[in-house]
């Protein structure tokens, strides 16, 4: 083992230590929290080093990346996950690369996934981007538009939506992260009764290398690192 994948095995074994202490602090399983490896400043050799200490779940922000990556790393198992702004020229070659789209920002990307899923005879699993800090240099939906979005949903046969994605706004720190994830776990449960057969809402995929405590402590099912895996000294 080289250097370099000694450094990333100790770093992904020191984040799922800092999970475990966040999900005992909130009286909950580490078990039910799933760890994403965010690739988008690593290379494809150190995307490899991940899935061979053992995480298989890869996230990446452009959909380029992505496929570029699994096409080199096509022998590793990996579960890929989008995570960043998808355009609808993309949508095809990403529902048959990716596990999940975390990422479905608007009305138009929810119907052309539709669509393709529909030409590809496939059910594709997504989640709703929020843009729950209402930062107008973000994607997602306004917390405002959830009931109509899930509307539109319910006539979509070819998705599923598992759950909300969003992220803590730029500014503020941990406590205002914590305030914004507590914001998503609210709007989660305001909407989780009576939805639609393809939806439910069980997935909370918020928190970075910076905040996952403060996700985990307001529910966060998947948290999404990258620099503090990558990084030279943890």
């Amino acid at each position: 083992m080289t250097e370099e994948q000694r450094n990333i095995a100790q770093n992904i074994g020191k984040i799922r230590e800092r999970i475990g202490a966040a999900a005992k602090s909130a009286g909950r399983s580490a078990e039910n929290i799933q760890l994403i490896a965010v690739t988008k400043t690593a290379s494809a050799t150190d995307s490899r080093v991940v899935a061979l200490a053992g995480l298989k779940d890869l996230g990446e922000s452009r959909p380029q990346m992505l496929f570029e990556k699994a096409s080199l790393l096509a022998d590793a198992s990996i579960r890929w996950h989008l995570i960043g702004h998808l355009q609808r020229n993309k949508v095809a070659k990403t529902i048959e690369k990716t596990h999940l789209i975390h990422s479905v920002d608007s009305i138009r990307l929810l119907e052309a996934i539709n669509l393709e899923g529909r030409k590809a005879k496939k059910t594709v699993d997504i989640l709703l981007e929020i843009n729950i800090s209402q930062e107008p240099e973000k994607h997602g939906f306004a917390p405002s538009d959830v009931p109509e979005t899930l509307e539109t949903i319910s006539h979509l046969s070819h998705l599923r939506v598992r759950g909300l994605m969003a992220m803590a706004s730029r500014d503020g720190g941990r406590a205002a992260a914590r305030k914004d994830f507590a914001a998503v776990r609210v709007l989660r449960d305001k909407h989780s009764h009576n939805l639609p057969e393809n939806v439910s809402l069980d997935e909370l995929s918020i928190g970075m290398s910076a905040d996952l405590e403060e996700a985990i402590l307001e529910g966060a099912t998947m948290v999404r690192v990258g620099r503090a895996i990558f990084q030279t000294t943890a």
